[in-house]
């Protein structure tokens, strides 16, 4: 009976992946059925086979969901409805309780027909005799055992916790269960008094942003989060999960943050390659729709380096919501993994980040200065340019105020403080970061990011003329109308760099440099940022690309 009951309240299985035949070996965890120890292996080459009563009742109980997301999402419009129309009085209300419980009885019993189907297949009775094993006795073997089967990843076991490293624990300016520290905006208005009037005044803008940012807002700004799309992606999810597992011997993981979300994470090691870029770790930061099992973690990949992948918060198997502090409370617990479990160096690691994955990017290049480097590609400096294209003119007001209070991505802000190299990957035809049309390509945010990057780290350089320059640079639409911009400013790239490096060996590598103050009077010069996409990164300058399209 204690084995039925685990079948009926446990995850569902999706698939048991492929094993090499140099793996496989008789199981050690107590209790697993010998007849199902080795199956063939066509058994463990496909998709989880349930039987047809579990597989009815799983459809049943899938269908249930999506209608349950459904009426979540459209539960005001219902609401109002129902008031207008007089439906919410007690004696309309009391006759609809009772259907709603009989529903609820109706699933719970195809819940336990689920069960009993489960109970009948030797393979998911397999399954959860390894998975409440490895619940109990946590050992190296169990987890091995386990990582063969992809479920839902809410039963997996907690791999590691944000307060597992000792020094953490010793220090006591680390995270708390508040989360992690970011940069507050700046008050909308200066210098007015901060009385009880002023605050009750502001109390119902407050609310208003605050139910924006919740409802619509989040979900805009991170469509990954919407149930219905990760029900509608899954098959593609699954797929993509299996190669990294079974083609490159990923190896899953969960995380716990300071927040409490979960965090899914996926690491590919490479170490133990001849390449030598496989010491190098490549932490991969995806978009506002993207998932690691389908993202941007394919290139470092392919260029063989070691990838750690993870969802945002409220992603496929992590839990939580994608605000800014959930997003930071996670990268800094991946980061943690990163360093305390899996053995890397920061001096090893480099983040790789897509469009609007910068903000965490930039937020681990701000709080951990050591990695070896920041890679965004498609990114922008600021959220509100962007949230204030998208939305009405009348809406400009609030939706200032409920970004810089619930939303605030600021990248550049934090780039700014990040002192080692920098790679921006700049896309030419970007309509989601472009604040007119795609072609204009002076409005792509990612301009204004390297503005403010290269206004920070060499504010002489960047004056009027400089800027003018770069700017110009920044509009150039081939190499042709480059090399005209070189020549109308009379640029010597070989005599910049080498004021630049004179600069660092005699004052050192930290920014701001205020290089320019003596010699450029002198010459005229500005150093246009060296273009390249190579991961491998040195010295204090900037790269860029310009790649067509977006993917």
């Amino acid at each position: 009976m204690a084995k039925l009951l685990s079948c009926v309240l446990g995850p569902r299985l999706y698939k048991i992946y492929r094993e090499r035949d140099s793996e496989r070996a008789p199981s050690s965890v107590p209790g697993t059925p010998t007849s199902v120890t080795n199956p063939p292996s066509s058994s463990w080459d496909t998709y989880y086979q349930p039987r047809a009563l579990e597989k009815h009742a799983d459809s049943i109980l899938a269908l249930a969901s999506v209608f349950w997301s459904i009426s979540y999402y459209s539960s005001p419009f219902a609401f109002f409805y129902l008031y207008r129309k007089g439906y919410l009085s007690l004696s309309k209300v009391v006759p609809f309780s009772h259907y709603a419980g009989t529903l609820l009885l109706l699933l719970a019993g195809v819940a336990c027909l689920r069960g009993i189907g489960r109970w009948t297949n030797p393979q998911y009775r397999q399954f959860i005799t390894i998975l409440e094993a490895t619940h109990r006795n946590r050992s190296a073997e169990n987890k091995r055992q386990l990582a063969k089967y992809n479920f839902d990843f809410g039963s997996w076991p907690v791999d590691f916790h944000w307060e597992e490293p000792s020094s953490r624990k010793e220090s006591r300016g680390g995270p708390s269960r508040w989360g992690v520290a970011l940069l507050r905006p700046e008050p909308l208005h200066r210098g007015t008094a901060d009385t009880f009037l002023n605050r009750v005044k502001k109390l119902p803008c407050q609310i208003t942003s605050y139910l924006v940012a919740h409802t619509l807002g989040r979900r805009m700004l991170y469509p990954g989060s919407v149930y219905l799309l990760q029900k509608a992606l899954m098959p593609v999810l699954l797929q993509g999960q299996a190669r990294l597992v079974e083609e490159c011997n990923g190896r899953r993981a969960k995380l716990q943050a300071c927040d409490g979300n979960e965090i899914d994470t996926m690491f590919v090691d490479r170490r133990g390659r001849a390449e030598p870029q496989g010491q190098k770790l490549v932490i991969c930061c995806e978009g506002n729709a993207g998932f690691y099992e389908v993202g941007c973690v394919s290139t470092p990949l392919e260029a063989g380096y070691s990838v750690l992948g993870w969802n945002h918060p409220g992603f496929a198997g992590s839990t939580g919501v994608p605000f800014p502090q959930n997003e930071a409370n996670a990268m800094d617990v991946v980061v943690q993994f990163a360093i305390h479990r899996l053995g890397f160096q920061p001096q090893d690691i480099i983040i790789y980040a897509w469009s609007i994955g910068g903000f965490t990017a930039t937020w681990a290049a701000m709080s951990y200065p050591d990695i070896s480097a920041v890679i965004l590609d498609a990114s922008f400096d600021d959220l509100v340019p962007l949230a204030l294209k998208v939305m009405p003119d009348s809406w400009r007001g609030l939706v200032t105020r409920t970004v810089r209070q619930h939303l605030n991505l600021n990248n550049a802000e934090q780039l700014c403080r990040y002192q080692g190299p920098v790679l921006l990957i700049r896309r030419t035809k970007d309509e989601i970061i472009t604040t007119t049309v795609p072609e204009d390509i002076m409005s792509n945010r990612g301009n204004d990011l390297l503005l403010k990057l290269l206004q920070h780290r060499y504010p002489r350089v960047m004056a009027e003329e400089g800027l003018q320059a770069v700017r110009q640079w920044l509009e150039a639409s081939s190499q042709l109308e480059e090399a005209s911009i070189y020549s109308r400013w009379e640029v010597e790239e070989d005599w910049c760099l080498s004021v630049l490096h004179s600069y660092q060996a005699e004052h050192g590598p930290e920014f701001p440099w205020s290089v320019g103050k003596e010699s450029w009077g002198r010459r005229r010069g500005w150093e246009e940022p060296r273009k390249g996409v190579n991961i491998q990164m040195r010295g204090p300058c900037l790269s860029t690309s310009s790649l067509q399209g977006r993917t």
